[in-house]
């Protein structure tokens, strides 16, 4: 194994896993250095002791790529291997092999860890046929949402991605798009207009009183570029942001207009989020609404989450057929197409 790909290898089990932050970085930066270091001197500072002086690299780093030069599986790598390598839950093994991509996730370019092509690497490798990119929108200036001019330039981006990968897999243009205290998009019309696809969710004011937050999310579904509603309660159930309560609204008249609207309601997979409740994802089930299960990915390795939320939609009985990126490109595209 290549000390690159083993440190790789390293830092997506460590984000599946849910491991630290800084435990992640480390390893990831580590794989940049090797990257970008000519391979004879690898070897000849790993003979001198003098790995370490490169940047980026500390004790358990060296230690891989030591282990990895010398043509042995690093020991630490087998050890995540051991312990994760494996089903993060039991259930849901029909639904993820019927999903052909993930409708939202992030990048570096809002709050995301890592660059683009690491996400749709990562995406390929799991097995997916597209993936959504959805940073963030500019007033989420915590999340250093993307402006129109930011957008318009990832957009270019992502056009180089897909020439460079000439059909093997797909990177769709996307936003998670804030939805604003009226319930208006906050990104042009214009922008909207240029993307695959759009998940609308609501990151401010969670507390809003039931009425307020139920016309603002009804006009967010409402607007004729609206695909996903994502994260529909905003409730936090764990992790180390704490616990956040769920917004409140009339859930009989928002899925009522995502079902009038085509809109699907997000699955959120992330741990944390567990997003729909599952009161509220087997009232959307029963009106009939379609769905799309999101890892809502930061980080590469995160991808992976949308196993949780495959386990609960088959545990509540979820149709396959009624998940939007179970579909074909082509289908999800031109369902998403609003123009």
């Amino acid at each position: 194994m290549e000390p690159f790909d083993a440190l790789r290898r390293i830092a997506f089990l460590l984000e599946r896993s849910r491991a630290g932050t800084y435990r992640v970085k480390a390893f990831r930066q580590a794989a940049d250095t090797v990257l970008s270091t000519p391979r004879d001197e690898l070897e000849q500072r790993a003979k001198d002791g003098t790995l370490a002086k490169l940047p980026g690299i500390g004790k358990s780093t060296e230690a891989v790529v030591r282990e990895a030069l010398e043509g042995k599986r690093p020991a630490y790598l087998t050890t995540l291997e051991e312990k994760w390598d494996k089903p993060l839950v039991e259930g849901g093994a029909e639904h993820r092999a019927a999903l052909k991509g993930d409708c939202h996730c992030h990048s570096d370019w809002s709050d995301g860890g890592s660059p683009i092509p690491e996400m749709v690497t990562t995406a390929m490798e799991l097995g997916h046929d597209y993936l959504v990119l959805t940073d963030h929108s500019p007033k989420l200036r915590v999340a250093n949402g993307l402006s129109a001019e930011r957008l318009s330039q990832q957009l270019k981006i992502i056009d180089k991605i897909n020439a460079h990968l000439d059909g093997e897999f797909t990177l769709l243009k996307g936003i998670e798009v804030d939805i604003l205290d009226d319930g208006e998009l906050d990104q042009t019309e214009e922008m909207l207009g240029r993307l695959d696809v759009r998940v609308v969710s609501v990151h401010s004011k969670l507390k809003m009183g039931p009425d307020a937050m139920t016309r603002r999310m009804v006009a967010a579904v409402q607007h004729p570029r609206a695909n996903i509603l994502g994260h529909c309660t905003g409730r936090l159930v764990e992790g180390e942001r704490g616990t956040r309560a769920q917004s409140t609204f009339d859930a009989n008249q928002v899925f009522q207009a995502c079902l009038d609207n085509d809109v699907a309601v997000e699955i959120n997979s992330r741990p944390e989020r567990c997003d729909p409740p599952d009161n509220l994802l087997t009232q959307a089930l029963e009106m009939g609404c379609l769905f799309s299960i999101d890892s809502d990915a930061h980080a590469p390795g995160q991808l992976d989450f949308q196993q949780y939320g495959c386990e609960r939609a088959e545990r509540l009985g979820v149709p396959i057929e009624r998940i939007v990126n179970t579909w074909e490109r082509d289908r999800l595209l031109a369902w998403a197409d609003k123009s």
